[in-house]
């Protein structure tokens, strides 16, 4: 019998994927529901593999049978019964756009409303003159003739012979380019007496096509000419002509100069002839597309005032016609709106203008530009200091401090002065010779477009404004500044007609951007260079504006990057979410998020086999008072971490970086106290990443011998410090490895005794197996067919590609005569299905391969499996991996020998500085009070820690703080306050210090 609660729920029987004991779980529609347990514990095998991939599968099942063959080798979760799902939508924590065209605005389709709103109420300007590219309609133009004078006569006149229309041709987006296109018409040549003779023919045949339009008109009932007098004053001539001889008194051969119009009416103005004026203009429209109205001055001084109108979308100063504007001239992806130069890319292969200028500290006089450096070119320095005194540029201060145009007159040039780009021109006109050509070799690099001047659009789609602003101007804002811009932007009642809904979503969508705590984003910012966390709060933001109703929403930890202020408006964002309709389940670590669950699941109770069960289930409230719920325990109170009794205080050991500055950073001096654990906390955007990765870490790389990218000697002033290192460690979230043949024991060489371990058994040696043949990345013992990947990729054409498990091995990755090989009863492909806490009991008394896996086990990896792909590793867990190598790497070094040697292998520990970005990612309470434990050893090692985080756990666990901030993005930059967490707290500044006074108070105990 059909469970008749399903409508309201999500019913879950007997759910045993991984490490899932077989339980039974309800999930409630439209609510919030919060799976938390320590990692490990099944929380995304129940979201994600039991969840979503069962809405999965049902969503292919109902596609065509082409889709629907590979069903069956698609596994179902391991799940006995599932009722009441909802269309499943994931959204995770890594970021797996590539493409370089993809940003901020095209990923959320604000990108898409923009061009819409550009199309249709964009203000088109003249790429020549500046003037405004409109339609003249024909009330705008009664308007503006019934504005002169009543009682001023007027003639209503069109062109004897229509005007053909010439579209200005597309342009290069160059503004050199479009002055050398748009430059002054070229003088014709002065007439000789052969000239002129060539030149008569030419005016018979003009004459004779206005004699074949005039015999057309006159058929048509138009019998009044008009043509300008010689000097241009005046009435001007009318001629009736019903005659041909009547048409002498017409110059023909001035049509040039003195065009021939045909006149429709004579009027005096007044508002009773309004009428007349909409049938003169629309039959001025009709038969030549244009209206010109030409006063009649009563008095002799009197100056005569035309006034031109056209029905062609057209420059209203210089009359050059343009194609009206359509959304896909300002999309970058297509070829009709990209800069025809970078084909809408933003960057060329180019001279580099960072090679060409390494240090940008530098000043003009002490030799900023490094190719006038070189003897051989030396006489252009010369020549530059005399163009800079000439146009009053400075030429003693660093060249950061110059302004962008005085920047860009030494780049381009003006008049006789070339510049930079003309000097490399000149070079290129000689690159036969091949010393120029290696000169050239080292200043080439992908540089910033010079024609779109990285905007990516041709200069067309850059010449349509609104508000002042071309597209690209206001996606190169920030989220708060566009939020701004968008809210102020007024549109006349006509606009507001067309574009009012297209404003509307725009709004909408930036707002929900802001709300998720990515204010300081700028909307062309690329997709790619998005962490997770972000990447992820855009998806989150998206599926909001889509407004998507009856759908379920699987989210992993959302709140990753997030500053605890910013945490509310995320929930704020899920609960909106919730409002419309739709099912959320998030997997979540956040206390804020998990106190706002409308319920929550807590699995536990250990990791991996020790895990899988459903230990709470019910509201917070429930939870917090289950005495079975490791959350609860934390939640109420009654767990906690503890703060430290005791604060390592900073010697006279330190590093001091002065000046740094990149992005939002202006001229920043940082402080960091070696030999401790080191917090750099701040709001998102505030610079943390900035100032320690861009930053200190490749000055760092720099000092100690090591490349790391381009000299980053521009981007600071100066850095002190170093002799008390001898190495620099970023431990981040990137990847452990890029295949699925790469797994956590190969990364910290467990592997290696691991196969050795098996090769010394009696059945390898019968086989003649050595260490080799039990690796599945050299061809031997691996499965032929998969090359021990252990899955194979199918093509579905239209769809994603799909990874079945390899039927020759059955995902084994060995063949079947090396699986023969077993110790203590497993084989090799055994020992790599188990956790690692089930290995450290397996390989007790094998120290060589125990002693690696413990470090794992310290950090909080203790369910991740051996053999598990790397790819499938989020980046959290990534990066602990990394720590527990340098883990191993510390202890075994510190453990060798004794005396003299032992105390010399410590010192070198000691001159180790590691840098982690958020390594709590992924953890729950229980596992952070383990990875401090981790740190602490690495510390008590000799190393030092410096650590971006968020975790208000480990920030009131640090011997010192930095906080940053006090926004983000332009609001931020700014080092707010130093010192211990109790000091931070009181300064009034600091974002930090307000959340981190709520988990320092009294009732929190010392440890």
């Amino acid at each position: 019998m059909a469970t008749p609660a399903a409508n309201d729920k999500i019913v879950i029987r007997g759910a045993r994927t991984h490490n899932l004991k077989s339980i039974d779980v309800d999930i409630p529609h439209n609510s919030l529901t919060v799976v938390s347990g320590v990692s490990g514990s099944g929380k995304s095998s129940l979201a994600f593999d039991t969840v979503y991939a069962e809405g999965q599968r049902r969503y292919v099942e109902s596609l065509s049978a082409y889709a629907r063959q590979f069903l069956e080798r698609i596994e179902k979760p391991d799940v006995d019964h599932m009722d009441g799902l909802a269309p499943a939508i994931a959204i995770k924590q890594k970021n797996q756009t590539r493409n370089p065209r993809s940003t901020v605005a095209t990923a959320t389709e604000i990108y898409d409303y923009l061009r819409l709103l550009y199309a249709r109420c964009g203000t088109v300007t003249c790429l020549h003159c500046g003037g405004i590219v409109r339609h003249d309609t024909v009330d705008e133009i009664v308007t503006r003739v019934l504005a002169q004078p009543e009682g001023t006569r007027v003639y209503a006149l069109f062109p004897v012979v229509r005007r053909e229309i010439k579209f200005e041709p597309m342009q290069g987006p160059s503004a050199d380019a479009e002055a050398a296109v748009a430059g002054p018409v070229k003088k014709a040549p002065k007439k000789t007496s052969k000239a002129k003779k060539d030149a008569a023919p030419v005016a018979v045949d003009v004459t004779d096509a206005i004699k074949e339009r005039l015999g057309e008109l006159r058929r048509r009932g138009y019998n009044r000419l008009w043509q300008a007098s010689e000097d241009g004053e005046g009435a001007g001539h009318i001629v009736e002509f019903s005659t041909p001889e009547s048409l002498l008194e017409l110059d023909f051969r001035a049509v040039e100069k003195r065009p021939i119009y045909v006149l429709t009416d004579r009027l005096a103005l007044s508002s009773d002839i309004r009428s007349r004026l909409v049938d003169a203009i629309e039959t001025g429209y009709r038969e030549a597309g244009e209206i010109v109205f030409r006063t009649v001055p009563r008095e002799d001084d009197e100056q005569a005032k035309t006034l031109r109108f056209s029905a062609a979308f057209e420059c209203s100063t210089c009359h050059r016609a343009y194609r009206e504007p359509e959304p896909r001239l300002f999309s970058f992806n297509n070829p009709f709106g990209a800069c025809p130069r970078c084909q809408g890319f933003g960057n060329t292969i180019d001279f580099d203008p960072g090679l060409i200028i390494p240090d940008k500290s530098k000043t003009l006089d002490a030799g900023a530009i490094d190719p006038w450096t070189k003897p051989k070119y030396r006489a252009h320095h010369g020549e530059m200091k005399r163009a800079a005194k000439t146009a009053g540029i400075p030429t003693d201060v660093p060249w950061y401090d110059l302004t962008e145009a005085q920047q860009r007159f030494i780049e381009d040039g003006q008049g006789s002065w070339s510049g930079i780009r003309g000097f490399f021109a000149d070079l290129e006109r000689k690159k036969y010779k091949l010393h120029v050509r290696v000169f050239l070799s080292r200043y080439r690099g992908y540089a910033t477009c010079p024609d779109c001047r990285g905007q990516r659009l041709r200069a067309e789609a850059r010449a349509v404004l609104i508000e002042g602003r071309n597209i690209c101007e206001v996606s190169a804002l920030t989220i708060t500044a566009a939020e701004e811009f968008f809210d102020g932007l007024k549109l006349t009642p006509a606009q507001t007609e067309i574009a009012g809904k297209i404003l509307e979503e725009v709004r909408q969508r930036v707002h929900f951007l802001e709300q998720v705590g990515l204010e300081y984003l700028t909307l062309d910012r690329l997709s790619s260079t998005l962490s997770g966390g972000e990447s992820q709060r855009i998806q989150l933001a998206t599926s909001l504006g889509s407004r998507l109703v009856g759908a379920l929403y699987v989210l992993d930890e959302p709140s990753i990057g997030l500053h605890a202020r910013d945490t509310a408006k995320l929930v704020t964002i899920m609960e909106e979410l919730r409002d419309l309709g739709n099912t959320i389940l998030v997997v979540e670590h956040d206390p804020d998020v998990i106190r706002s669950a409308d319920y929550l699941l807590d699995l536990g109770p250990g990791a991996g086999e020790l895990g899988g069960r459903l230990l709470a289930a019910g509201t917070v409230d429930e939870v917090r008072n289950n005495p079975a719920s490791l959350t609860g325990k934390y939640l109420s109170g009654r767990a906690k971490i503890a703060i430290p009794k005791h604060r390592r205080e900073p010697g006279r050991e330190k590093l001091l970086l002065k000046g740094a500055r990149i992005h939002n950073l202006r001229g920043v001096d940082l402080e960091v106290p070696l030999g401790l654990l080191c917090c750099v906390t701040g709001v998102s955007g505030s610079g943390k990443s900035t100032i320690v990765h861009q930053v200190l870490y490749r000055a760092l790389m720099q000092a100690l011998g090591q490349t790391e990218g381009g000299d980053p000697a521009h981007l600071y002033r100066e850095l002190s410090g170093t002799q008390y290192l001898n190495d620099v460690v970023l431990v981040d979230q990137s990847p452990i490895g890029r295949t699925p043949r790469s797994n956590p024991v190969t990364y910290i060489k467990a592997f290696d005794a691991i196969r050795e371990l098996f090769a010394a058994q009696p059945d390898s040696k019968r086989k003649g197996l050595s260490a080799g043949s039990f690796s599945f990345n050299v061809p031997g013992g691996r499965c032929d067919v998969c090359e021990g990947d252990g899955t194979v990729t199918v093509e579905m054409q239209f769809l994603a590609d799909v990874e079945l498990p390899c039927e020759e091995c059955n995902g084994t990755r060995y063949k079947a005569s090396l699986l023969e090989v077993k110790y203590k009863g497993k084989n090799i492909h055994d020992v790599l299905g188990m956790t690692v806490k089930e290995a450290l009991v397996y390989f007790a008394g094998y120290p060589k391969i125990v002693d690696k896996l413990a470090v794992l086990d310290e950090v909080g990896l203790g369910y991740v499996r051996l053999g598990q792909s790397a790819t499938t590793l989020s980046g959290g867990e990534a990066q602990r991996v990394k720590l527990a190598q340098h883990l191993a790497s510390a202890r075994s070094g510190a453990s060798g020998g004794a005396g003299s040697v032992k105390s010399e292998a410590k010192r070198v520990a000691s001159r180790i500085l590691y840098i982690l970005d958020e390594p709590t990612t992924g953890l729950h309470f229980e596992d952070v009070a383990t990875l401090l434990s981790a740190f602490r050893k690495l510390i008590d090692g000799g190393g030092s820690l410096l650590v971006i985080e968020h975790n208000l756990d480990v920030i009131k666990s640090a011997d010192w703080v930095i906080d940053m901030g006090p926004e983000g993005g332009s609001g931020g930059g700014q080092i707010v306050a130093t010192g211990t967490p109790e000091e931070i707290v009181k300064v009034t500044g600091s974002h930090t210090g307000k959340w981190l006074a709520t988990v320092l108070g009294d009732g929190n105990e010392r440890a």
